[in-house]
């Protein structure tokens, strides 16, 4: 194949937005579509190779696996291994043991896999894991092995069936992408039947310079090379976090890509732009400087508990090109050599290196992050810091949900017990009924526990709010089941995460990271004419305003525990005056009532009181929290404007 620099000039324009994405600038907010590009390239590239090779009769498969194991696992295995000594210095046990799951995914080409099943893309939580970036491999990894056995098995029902049939792949995991980004965006992002189409747009280029020569018109190159550079800077600019991805949306980077493969030929300025030796060079040690960049930031999250500052931010980005420069010349391009590494080394270099991070990675994880050993070399303050984390986190809050008699909480009305509500009834009346989020499900356990009120009845699930009912929620027979029991004269009291009020330029409101935030006043609409629509059915409605949200998951942390951030005070209380000032402005005096939180219970800077961490994770309480919260909340008030017991 035919040495083309714009190529390697294009991988330049893709790794760099990467890395500047990773690193948290918000220019480039869409530099995530940088991934997108790769997979565009790489369709080309390997489809250029194979089609080459079939078209000769010479493809090989055992030839075409070597080249893979050459390109991508030595550099990945020194990448791997230098990440081991920093994993066991910095990482917390739980995160070790996360870690260790890590390296073994990665060796079995499967980390894509890992991480949807774990978390979240764009959430903090995901800048702390090292190893994140390799799930863009893993979608490679599985194209490589499923594509060439396709050319294989079609080979000989010829060029129009082999296209018609890719075709075919290319609509149906464009349409599974777009309804997974917005009904499964984790499955869609990150695995290969939503990503396939992207890669597919670089084996329709392939094939087609396979068999048609470039356009011929210098106007129309120029144009379209144009064209294809500015929708990936554009994408780059104006996509975000919350951006639907990989949906229609990931058409622009993608198109734009192919459109680059195709027309910037020599004597465009897109060619000439792509082929300077500077950007040729960062193409060149793309492939490192990707391995490089994300444990490099990770890692100095975790030693400055997540504070870093520009400054350190950049010098990293550059750390990342500098090490990758060595590992590109000192273990690249030496395992490329055939005379100095022949085929049997390399499969044997590659068996061991699986197996050698496999069984790391199994006894990381079955010692749970090697936690005795992590122990033994803390203090005696950090012991019990870690005690006090341990026992207060790494729980399911649906395990935690309190029950005892009248004291009932379902995700969904039909999982209600109609004898125990009944019976409940009879004796006490109508319940105090707590309806919301996963946040509502903390202040159930609250009231539930409180000896203000004898009959409550939680109807709360994580992600559920009733003003953006989603398919899996229960909001529809929440309000008709409130309907029917009107009569009891119920209490609602109506709590969600305040957090979901307000965005940064990235999506919703992340304490430790954002810097501008900016009011969502349609969803305060939203849940004011919801609570509007239930006062009209006779009820007395309360909404208690969100807490201020901690920000950071102690767990990463476990013995260095972070301050509550000042920032996320001011924050908090912008967004609550914000809230009030809307619903004042709508008139809810003769339909519902306003809360503050804070007037029920002050969240303060301490974090922890005696032996209890009060948050179970960024933004829920703990079940001690729960209990410490009951212990000094102003039930006076409450109990002032509530009347069931």
């Amino acid at each position: 194949m035919k040495y083309r620099a714009e190529i390697d000039g294009l991988r330049a324009l893709a790794v760099l937005p990467v890395i500047l994405f990773h690193a948290g600038f918000e220019w480039f907010g869409g530099g995530f579509v940088g991934v997108d590009v790769f997979f565009v390239i790489s369709g080309y590239l390997i489809t250029t190779i194979i089609l080459s090779e079939m078209a000769e009769d010479k493809f090989s498969i055992i030839n075409f696996y070597e080249r893979r194991a050459r390109r991508i696992l030595p550099a990945l295995f020194f990448v791997m291994a230098a990440c081991l000594p920093f994993a066991w210095m910095w990482l917390t046990p739980s995160l070790l043991k996360d870690f260790g799951q890590s390296l073994i995914a990665v060796s079995t080409f499967s980390s894509n896999i890992l991480f949807w099943q774990e978390s979240g893309y764009f959430d903090t939580a995901a800048e702390l894991k090292p190893l994140l970036h390799t799930w863009s491999l893993a979608v490679e990894e599985q194209y490589y092995i499923l594509f060439p056995i396709f050319l294989i098995l079609t080979w000989r029902l010829g060029l129009k069936w082999i296209l018609i049939l890719l075709s075919i792949v290319f609509l149906v995991s464009l349409g599974v992408a777009q309804w997974g980004a917005y009904n499964k965006p984790f499955a869609a992002f990150f695995l290969l039947p939503t990503r396939g189409w992207e890669l597919l747009i670089g084996v329709f280029a392939g094939f087609y310079l396979k068999y048609n020569a470039h356009l011929k018109s210098h106007t129309v190159n120029q144009m379209l090379s144009l064209l294809g550079f500015g929708m990936i800077a554009y994408s780059i600019i104006a996509f975000n976090k919350t951006t639907p991805f990989p949906s229609l949306y990931a058409l622009i980077p993608t198109i734009g890509t192919g459109l680059l493969i195709l027309c910037a030929v020599p004597k465009t300025f897109i060619h000439r732009l792509l082929s300077l030796k500077f950007i040729v060079g960062i193409g060149l040690i793309s492939y490192s400087a990707y391995l490089w960049h994300q444990p490099l930031l990770a890692f100095a999250r975790h030693r400055t508990l997540g504070e870093v500052s520009d400054l350190i931010l950049i010098s990293l980005c550059l750390a990342s090109l500098i090490m990758a420069g060595f590992s590109w010349r000192y273990v690249e391009g030496p395992f490329r050599n055939r005379k100095r590494f022949n085929r049997k080394v390399i499969f044997r270099l590659s068996a061991i290196g699986i197996l050698l991070f496999s069984t790391i990675g199994l006894t990381v994880h079955f010692t749970d992050g090697l936690e005795q050993l992590k122990v033994r070399s803390y203090s005696i303050e950090e012991r019990r810091i870690f005690d006090i984390v341990k026992s207060n986190t790494n729980y399911d809050i649906y395990d935690r949900m309190y029950s005892s008699n009248c004291k009932l909480w379902a995700k969904d009305v039909s999982d209600l017990s109609s004898a125990e509500f009944d019976k409940c009834s009879k004796l006490f009346g109508g319940p105090l009924v707590v309806l919301g989020d996963s946040h509502a499900m903390n202040i159930f356990n609250i009231f539930a526990q409180s000896n203000a009120y004898d009959f409550v009845v939680g109807l709360s699930q994580g992600g559920c709010r009733p003003h953006t009912p989603e398919p899996f929620c229960h909001y529809d027979s929440s309000a008709d089941f409130l309907r029917e029991i009107a009569p009891t004269k119920p209490m609602v009291v109506y709590h969600q995460a305040s957090s979901y009020f307000f965005t940064d330029q990235n999506g919703r409101y992340q304490p430790s990271t954002s810097n501008e935030v900016f009011f969502d006043k349609d969803n305060v609409l939203k849940v004011d004419s919801y609570l509007k629509y239930l006062a009209d059915f006779d009820l007395n409605v309360i909404w208690l305003g969100g807490f201020t949200e901690y920000g950071i998951n102690a767990n990463n942390y476990q013995t260095q525990i972070k301050e509550f951030p000042r920032h996320s005070f001011r924050v908090f209380d912008q967004i609550e005056i914000s809230v009030i000032k809307t619903i004042e402005e709508k008139g809810v005096a003769d339909s519902y009532k306003y809360i503050s939180f804070n007037d029920f219970y002050e969240i303060g800077e301490q974090v922890i009181f005696e032996d209890c961490l009060i948050w179970r994770d960024k933004d829920h309480f703990s079940t001690c929290g729960e209990q410490h919260i009951v212990q000094n909340a102003d039930w006076t008030l409450m109990s002032s404007l509530t009347a069931n017991k």
